[in-house]
């Protein structure tokens, strides 16, 4: 393979971490962000290798870039796809600023390196893994640079966070920058004219009326040394930039050639079922062999310590043999129910918590008086599944002392080292080939399954596709946090909002994530993370108006079942308490919701813009009484939105009529992929408000199957109209802005149509 000597491809490659006698677990879970891992950090190499490699015709310009002799240009992507378009988008942003012909690329799933760490998300979620009140915004240059460490150290390839544009298209720009430039040199030297005179359009580099292909030039171009600085094109320059091009993975989706973990096949492959108990300190007790004695196709039975798995030779027969085992367990300690749940919730209210955010003397704006009003709002959520079209699914094959794995996942670094874990063998000896994701919205995330699979494979010697059915989907979901906030809010004799005060009782979600990341079983994580703070759990809840007294405190939670992130986060909840709790304000103070909104908006510009609009889409009639109209706004990774839903309820549950939006989210690459994401957003945030959540009892859920969680079909979806604003600011993110502001927009609907106030998710259920 070229190794080029670029900033983004690297000229060595490095020692094993297990010659230095170090991993990279050990010292990131024992030394944390500080001076211990500062030092440890200097026994890595500081450059890394290559990892993009190139068959026969083809010439590697960086990790990004392969340029092949027939013409095409093969864009490595180093963020899951999972329906949301982040192949696509960044082949575009790497197509236009080569100057490459659309027709002409294709794409491929980056291999795991530190060089697609994803930076970004590192630094949003660095409170999840610092110590409670620890501020990196005070530490500089030297904040950035030891969490971009941190990132690059620990391989930190997450795809989270509506992050995919926002951390990669500067980056993606300059390695596409770098390429033009090395093709531009190599085609000035053989025309004898400077190099800065060359331009690309539409895979060509041209001088005036000489052009030459791409493909003829990769050989040598790709040899070439990058001349610093690397000049990136003008955006308003880029021919490709805000088009509508088509994704470059339908066609294959369409006509079902594109692999999901589902599709592998593999010569003498097999098909497994598992099965596991209870959340908590669970084992497995006992089985009934002697019940799959009449199942057909059984190959084996494998148990752990927990689980128990069937292997057959086709699924259903696997799965069949889980019901003929009659498998039971035991377990010691807690077995969360919605009771104990709520019971959690109401002894951490009562209890200290953290201080989120303070502005003002919220103390001095609530004193009683014949001036000021005081109300009281109590809002709640349900635990919710991810409840993605597929399942969690995974096929390994393990040989010679190497594992594959073919599966999703959003982070894949540890996805390899799961599975490496679960078999004791090095990390080195465990190759992921990234899939396809059947949806997510968080939920690929975990990655237990690729233990489970490698345990399997290695013992029954064959390749091995492992299948999570709907219902051992649903237990072992990493749910959606519940809470419960407890709002005040006090406003004066003129309506003007003086002071809010909100506690917020829900666990440590993010803490408990990262220590999953980082190796921690969920018993593990669950118990490191109670009662400490997190900031990332309640993100959101900082209000965007301008109230002079604000007090946000949260109140750390153990409620004893695994929870993760999903589509929105703590922004969903947060946003839903806040827009929901303003709209009572404001009704209260007999100030009409939007109006109330704006004149609280200061130095809120683009959000402002976004509701004035939003009125003007939807003929906003000022959600006066029995006109079933509600209004939310939010703002979330640098974009804008605000909603105006018609609904109204019946016996026959809510009637979402219209949803409308207004949207700001920056410069715009692909306008149709950009719509796609607002309108499945809103779509997802319709989902949550009517259902996606589940009871527990007994430490599992009461969900086993899709119709068990009232998700909206095609005929519940109302007619969505998405308006965006114009932007020259830098793209903000999409995937998750159109979830939040959906449920407090119906719940406020729902009040202007019956006077009814709804606090809790979900609200109702649909009906026609």
């Amino acid at each position: 393979m070229q190794q080029n000597k670029t900033s983004f491809g690297t000229r060595t490659s490095s020692e094993s971490e297990t010659k230095k006698g170090i991993s990279r677990r050990s010292l990131i879970v024992g030394g944390g962000i500080g001076i211990g891992l500062i030092i440890g950090w200097g026994l890595w190499p500081r450059e890394y290798a290559i990892t993009l490699q190139a068959a026969k015709g083809e010439h590697v310009f960086s990790n990004w870039i392969k340029i092949a002799e027939d013409g095409k240009i093969i864009v490595a992507i180093p963020q899951s796809e999972m329906g949301q378009g982040s192949y696509s988008l960044l082949a575009q942003i790497i197509a236009g600023e080569l100057g490459a012909d659309w027709r002409t690329i294709a794409i491929q799933p980056a291999n795991t390196s530190p060089l697609f760490a994803n930076h970004l998300v590192a630094k949003e979620w660095l409170p999840a893994i610092t110590p409670d009140g620890w501020d990196i915004e005070k530490l500089g240059s030297w904040g950035d640079w030891s969490v971009t460490e941190y990132a690059n150290r620990s391989t930190f390839m997450v795809t989270a966070g509506s992050s995919t544009q926002r951390q990669f298209e500067p980056i993606a720009r300059e390695a596409a920058a770098a390429a033009r430039m090395l093709l531009c040199q190599e085609a000035a030297k053989r025309w004898n004219v400077p190099w800065e005179d060359c331009e690309t359009l539409s895979g060509f580099v041209r001088y005036d009326s000489k052009t030459i292909a791409f493909s003829a030039l990769a050989a040598d171009a790709s040899k070439n040394q990058i001349i610093d600085p690397i000049a990136l094109r003008p955006i308003e320059n880029d021919l490709l930039y805000g088009q509508e091009l088509s994704r470059l993975d339908l066609p294959a989706k369409v006509d079902g050639s594109a692999n999901f973990a589902g599709d592998i096949r593999l010569p003498d492959m097999v098909y497994a079922s598992i099965r596991a108990g209870p959340h908590g300190n669970t084992k497995l007790k006992s089985i009934n062999k002697e019940g799959t004695s009449r199942v057909r196709d059984l190959i084996d039975i494998i148990t752990q310590d927990n689980w128990v798995a069937a292997i057959a030779s086709n699924w259903w027969a696997a799965n069949n043999a889980l019901d003929k085992l009659a498998p039971t367990y035991e377990t010691k300690g807690v077995l969360p129910d919605s009771d104990t749940i709520d019971d959690a919730f109401n002894a951490a209210l009562n209890s200290d918590g953290w201080q989120h955010y303070a502005r003002g003397s919220v103390e001095e704006s609530f004193k009683k008086s014949s001036n000021t009003r005081i109300l009281k709002g109590e809002y709640r959520s349900s635990p919710a599944v991810h409840a993605p079209i597929e399942t969690r699914t995974a096929t390994a094959l393990f040989r010679d002392g190497r594992l594959q794995l073919w599966m999703n996942s959003q982070a894949p670094e540890n996805a390899r080292e799961v599975a490496a874990e679960a078999i004791d063998i090095s990390i080195n000896n465990v190759i992921l080939h990234p899939m396809f994701g059947g949806g997510s919205f968080g939920r690929n995330m975990d990655n237990q399954i690729a233990g489970q699979a490698a345990i399997l494979a290695r013992h029954i010697e064959k390749p091995v596709q492992l299948i999570w059915s709907r219902a051992e989907d649903f237990m072992r979901d990493t749910v959606r946090t519940p809470a419960k906030a407890q709002l005040s809010g006090a406003i004066d004799v003129n309506g003007r909002h003086k002071g809010l005060k909100a506690s917020i009782a829900i666990a440590s979600t993010m803490r408990e994530q990262m220590l999953r990341l980082r190796g921690s079983s969920s018993l593990t994580a669950i118990k490191d993370s109670a009662q400490t703070y997190d900031p990332l759990a309640i993100e959101g809840f900082k209000p965007p108006y301008d109230i002079p007294n604000i007090s946000i405190t949260q109140h750390p939670t153990k409620i004893d079942i695994p929870t993760g992130r999903w589509r929105g986060n703590g922004h969903v909840f947060s946003c839903f308490c806040i827009e929901s709790f303003i709209d009572e304000l404001a009704h209260a103070a007999g100030i009409e919701p939007l109006s109330y909104r704006m004149q609280m908006l200061v130095n809120q510009t683009r959000l402002a813009r976004c509701l004035t609009n939003v009125a003007k889409i939807a003929s906003w009639d000022g959600g006066v009484e029995g006109s079933g109209k509600g209004i939310a706004c939010h703002s979330m990774r640098g974009s804008h939105i605000a909603i105006i839903v018609e609904a109204q309820s019946g016996e026959k549950g809510i009637r979402v009529r219209r949803i409308s939006a207004a949207v700001d989210c920056g410069r715009i690459l692909n306008p149709a992929t950009t719509r796609a994401q607002i309108e499945g957003g809103i779509i997802f945030g319709l989902a949550q408000a009517v259902g996606s959540s589940v009871g527990f009892r007994g430490g599992m859920p009461t969900a086993r199957r899709l119709r068990d969680v009232n998700l909206p079909t095609l005929a519940d979806v109302p007619e969505i109209q998405v308006e965006f604003i114009r932007s020259q600011e830098e793209s903000g993110g999409i995937g998750e802005l159109g979830v939040p502001a959906v449920a407090p927009a119906i719940g406020n609907a729902l009040f202007s149509a019956s006077k009814v106030r709804l606090r809790e998710l979900p609200l109702l259920s649909l009906g026609l």
